[in-house]
């Protein structure tokens, strides 16, 4: 197996090694059955709804790596790209419906959403700038931490809006499907399971460029049997047309699990 040093980013301009980051407080549970997830993408998968108190409650299987990279019980808001915006995400509500399945498992749930982050900065050495981070860099840094003490069993990916666009929305495909090739490969699980959520209703009805971005998650989950997608047809919004609110947040999280289930109950 190969041997990987690497720095985490935590702080815009803090650093800190690997070797302290593996002191952190993981559910005391074999690592086979503690089942991970990366969050990434963009503003809807790091949550932009309202938290409200039924978001705050804890199921004692569901875990977050925090932004120090230490685990904790997973609560509202997961994420923490943009401190002053960050809200209600489809992560907790999925994390919580793979619990629920399985009784013999653990998740835990690894956030590294960006909001605006395009899709060209989910690659090596990309930096964007708005929120000072290394999006892609940052998060396999996260993953190499987390599979310390757990398994990787999937991404749930939702981005987009900030690629439809006529310049960006032709080249989707073929990004997606090199960002999918490079996750596995770096992260040593050649069949890693990755599920794409398409964006609002409400966003596509306002920016027809988005159906560039809904034609090609499509056409990679044809391509790949280990790559899916899941609707958001019907799913509310808010004001703005861009962000689930947070019931619309949650559906979408229960999609993804219903997504996931489904995939692995076909499983060989």
């Amino acid at each position: 197996m190969k041997r990987h040093v690497v720095a985490i980013v935590l702080l815009p301009g803090m650093i800190v090694p690997t070797s302290w980051a593996q002191d952190n407080h993981a559910p005391n549970v074999e690592k086979g059955t503690f089942h991970l997830y990366l969050l990434a993408g963009q503003s809807n998968m790091a949550g932009r709804g309202i938290v409200t108190e039924q978001d705050k409650q804890i199921n004692p299987r569901v875990f977050v790596l925090n932004r120090l990279n230490r685990w904790e019980p997973a609560a509202e808001p997961l994420h923490f790209d943009k401190p002053n915006m960050v809200g209600v995400g489809p992560g907790l509500t999925f994390g919580k419906a793979m619990a629920e399945a399985d009784p013999n498992v653990t998740i835990g749930l690894i956030p590294c959403a960006v909001g605006g982050s395009p899709i060209s900065t989910w690659k090596p050495h990309a930096y964007y700038q708005p929120v000072n981070v290394y999006p892609y860099d940052d998060a396999l840094a996260r993953c190499r931490v987390a599979t310390q003490r757990g398994v990787l069993k999937g991404i749930l990916w939702h981005q987009g809006e900030g690629d439809s666009n006529a310049e960006d929305g032709p080249l989707y495909a073929q990004r997606l499907t090199e960002l999918i090739r490079r996750l596995r490969q770096e992260l040593e699980v050649p069949n890693l399971l990755f599920v794409a959520g398409i964006p609002a209703d409400a966003f596509i009805a306002r920016k027809p460029e988005a159906e560039f971005v809904v034609d090609a998650i499509k056409t990679v989950a044809r391509q790949d049997d280990d790559v899916l997608w899941v609707s958001a047809a019907g799913l509310p919004c808010k004001d703005d047309r861009v962000h689930f609110n947070a019931a619309g947040a949650r559906k979408l999280g229960r999609r993804y699990a219903e997504a996931v289930l489904k995939r692995l109950r076909r499983s060989p």
